[in-house]
């Protein structure tokens, strides 16, 4: 039988394989967290319009270029 080297941690025996995929789920748990990103903002500048049917026209206009750029 194998003999596994034993690490004394808050008064437990723990195994080294048990501490060493213990590192690296939480090494890739973070790098995973960290990546995925947060809720997307609205790009762009606010939009100071002096009625309601001004920023849908401009609002709609940027629709519409967007589009055609793609």
């Amino acid at each position: 039988m194998a003999v596994v080297a034993t690490y004394r941690i808050f008064g437990r025996e723990v195994g080294a394989h048990v501490l060493s995929m213990a590192t690296l789920g939480t090494a890739f748990g973070i790098g995973f967290l960290s990546l995925s990103g947060g809720k997307k903002s609205e790009p762009g500048p606010a939009i100071n319009a002096k009625s309601k049917e001004e920023e849908s026209f401009v609002k709609d206009f940027i629709k519409k270029a967007e589009g055609e750029k793609k």
